[in-house]
């Protein structure tokens, strides 16, 4: 017999730059060349090729001696059942997958077992072991004969990639390489032509590092034409002493060691090997050897390098990005067993959008580059700067977190970054920054809550006016806990619609009787009531008001409802958020909500006469045709309009003759002691004169007194409200009142 190793050796060629690995060469090749069992080396060879192709179940066949069977060579992760049924299985075309394989000598993909003509006898084998795909390679001697298969199961239906296809040819052509040897061929001439075609660099030496044979991948791979010692102290050179000699006490105790080293090439030129070192004794005499096989993997680590370079840093900046930074504090803490306090603060470029927004996007690049520069010339090596995206930066300082000392560099850095930068355009331009400073241990105990500190103190030396830095106190953090706590239950109780209409009833001075009530949001958390005017800011923030404006609108259209079915003639006051009155488009589906539900709650017309809408100054100040068509199209329908805390915003009596608004109230933070100041009376009585002249209602808020009370009916209001008269109530005892009355 002639080996096959000829027609093995394009193979090992065309697949050097696929999948082919170092570790699949050493593992199957040295089995192959120490002479070990045919079902060792295939076994071995199924386990590397499960590995490299998760999801797969590989299983190879051996053809008979008369060459009609085929018979189990490895298949550990299938089932017992399985390859005791095909073992022994008469090869033909449409015998499965592997039987056709064999008989044809063509490669047989079957993506989807059940329905496959060539399993149609079978299926039921497979299927009960969850099998739903085969791929099966004829396994070929040099003279192309076949000499088993080599298959890939999945338990789903598959089709094989380009590099799948590849994968099974390789194995196949190894497991025929394994198949052969295990026939008797002349090993000397196997392993010489291993030896002298494998496409990974192989030396071996003696004892005393001198070179007994090397192939000649190893010169290219070297650059050299001659290599007589291979002392791995100066072979593997720039990895250093220390390196080498673990490597080589770790081969001493395990007689094998696998791992990276560097070396030069013949040309000066650094190389990163992937290494295999394999230690073993000359069957006479006993002298040590070492067969060396390594793979250059100069441009793999090079491009390694070079992703995890791109993704520690910004690209724009060329600073660490946050990621990195944040690995960077995380180690810190860690290696110091939390116990070493540091700095961290957080810089947020002032009006970086109006920037943008301004001279554009690339000039707002070019200034964040001149920022970070700037940064960078202030700092001193221990300190890491970042960028966190967008216009934040964000500094790590350890071993300082001294207040005091913090507060000097944010004042440093300020005035540093407070000035005008010239761009590349030559354009000026005038930037600020705002600085959150925080500190590990005293504000917080982990990384996650350290950020956060420094963001709510960001965030407040924005809100005082920016251009300025903020250190972080306990309060903040309280607040901060308490807004996360209310924003999670809000969000909770829209979908549950767990809020109440409370109603304060509004009094006519002149007969002293209920006309009309305001409905009054309430939202109980915890079994306590949280004031509307903690939790509606956060509820407009997020973007929740419109869906609980939803929500007053239909219980408060509801109830009116149930009032004129009881014959009470009141009418109903509800406010309208400002959020819902900012676009054009919101007001159009505020309108639509009101059809929506009119037509929902009542067969005929819907009695909107009885609802007043209350809305703020703010609403009013941007005097455009469409918030005009607006309050036109609700009046139209009967409802009417009321400028609600009148006196607190922007004030202008010219919002009565230029909006269509039928009454005003008067913010109680006017009438509450004007019977005693003199100012406050002249407002009122000014507000009232000129309302009634416009024919326009004044209600007077806030109420509490009998004074009071007597001021303002002596200003000619018409109607209050306030706890002289009545309480907010819910509205089981608003019914029993009004009955009353």
């Amino acid at each position: 017999m002639q080996s096959n190793y000829e027609s093995i050796v394009p193979t090992i060629r065309e697949f050097s730059g696929s999948s082919i690995s170092i570790e699949r060469y050493s593992k199957i090749l040295t089995m192959v060349i120490a002479g070990e069992p045919l079902s060792s080396i295939l076994n071995a060879l199924v386990l590397l090729i499960e590995k490299e192709k998760l999801g797969t179940r590989a299983s190879i066949l051996l053809l008979s001696e008369d060459r009609q069977r085929l018979l189990t060579g490895a298949a550990p992760n299938l089932p017992d059942d399985y390859n005791s049924a095909i073992h022994g299985i008469e090869i033909g075309h449409g015998v499965g997958s592997c039987g056709t394989a064999a008989y044809s000598g063509e490669c047989v993909i079957v993506e989807d077992i059940e329905h496959h003509p060539f399993w149609q006898a079978y299926k039921a084998l497979p299927l009960q072991a969850g099998l739903r795909a085969c791929w099966s390679e004829p396994i070929k001697d040099n003279a192309g004969q076949v000499l088993g298969t080599f298959a890939m199961y999945y338990d789903t239906v598959k089709s094989p990639t380009r590099l799948d296809l590849k994968l099974i040819q390789e194995a196949a052509k190894l497991a025929s390489l394994a198949i052969e040897r295990s026939r008797a061929f002349q090993f000397q001439q196997l392993a010489v032509n291993i030896f002298g075609h494998l496409p990974v660099a192989l030396v071996t030496t003696d004892d005393k590092w001198s070179v007994l044979e090397a192939n000649p991948a190893l010169y290219q791979t070297l650059q050299l034409e001659k290599l007589v010692s291979f002392n791995p102290f100066e072979i593997f050179a720039p990895s250093g002493e220390i390196a080498v000699r673990s490597m080589l006490n770790e081969l001493s105790r395990q007689q094998v060691w696998q791992g990276e080293l560097a070396t030069m090439s013949g040309k000066n030129q650094r190389l990163d090997l992937e290494v295999k070192v394999t230690s073993f004794s000359e069957t006479l005499g006993g002298e040590r050897r070492f067969a060396w096989l390594f793979n250059d993997i100069t441009e793999r680590k090079q491009a390694n390098e070079l992703i995890r370079y791109q993704a520690d840093h910004d690209a724009l900046t060329g600073l660490s990005n946050r990621s990195h930074l944040i690995d960077k504090v995380q180690q810190h803490i860690d290696q110091t067993n939390g116990k070493r306090p540091f700095g961290f603060m957080l810089m947020d470029l002032d009006n970086f959008k109006v920037i943008n927004d301004t001279f554009g996007h690339e000039c707002g690049d070019k200034l964040l580059v001149s920022v970070a520069k700037r940064l960078q010339q202030q700092l001193s090596p221990e300190i890491h700067l970042a960028r966190f995206g967008g216009d934040e930066f964000a500094l790590f300082i350890p071993f300082i977190s001294d207040s005091e000392a913090l507060e000097a560099l944010a004042e440093q850095w300020r005035n540093a970054l407070s000035h005008s930068y010239t761009l590349a355009n030559g354009q000026k331009l005038y930037a600020t920054i705002s600085i959150g400073i925080a500190r590990y241990i005293s504000d917080a105990h982990n990384l996650e809550s350290l950020l956060n500190c420094a963001d709510q103190a960001m965030y407040i030396a924005k809100s005082q006016g920016r251009n300025r830095y903020q250190l972080f106190t306990l309060r903040m953090q309280q607040e901060a806990e308490r807004h996360a706590k209310l924003l999670s239950a809000l969000k909770l109780a829209v979908i549950n619609q767990d809020f109440e209409l409370h109603f304060q009833p509004i009094v006519c001075i002149e007969t002293n009787q209920i006309i009309r009530a305001e409905a009054l949001l309430r939202w109980q958390l915890d079994g306590e009531y949280v004031s509307p005017a903690e939790f509606i800011p956060i509820a407009e923030a997020n973007g929740l008001i419109v869906q609980i404006g939803q929500w007053v609108r239909l219980h408060a259209m509801e109830t009116l409802i149930e009032l004129k079915n009881q014959a009470i003639d009141i009418g109903l006051s509800l406010n309208i958020s400002t959020f819902e009155m900012w676009s054009d488009n919101l007001q159009d589906k505020l309108i639509a909500s009101f059809d929506a539900l009119g037509q929902q709650l009542c067969q005929g017309d819907y009695p909107y006469q009885g609802l007043t809408l209350e809305i703020t100054e703010s609403v009013l100040m941007e005097q455009h045709s469409h918030l005009i068509e607006t309050l036109d199209t609700l009046r139209d329908k009967g409802i009417k309009i009321s400028i609600d805390d009148f006196g607190t915003g922007y004030s202008s009596l010219s919002y009565l003759s230029h909006f269509p608004v039928d009454q005003i109230k008067i913010d109680k933070s006017f009438v509450q002691g004007a019977d005693a100041a003199k100012k406050q009376q002249a407002l009122i009585k000014a507000i009232s004169s000129l309302s009634q002249a416009l024919e326009v209602q004044v209600v007077a808020e806030g109420v509490e007194t009998e004074p009071e009370l007597a001021f303002i009916r002596g200003c000619g209001v018409e109607a209050v409200q306030g706890y002289y008269f009545f309480k907010p109530m819910n509205k089981a005892s608003l019914f029993s009142l009004l009955q009353r009355q």
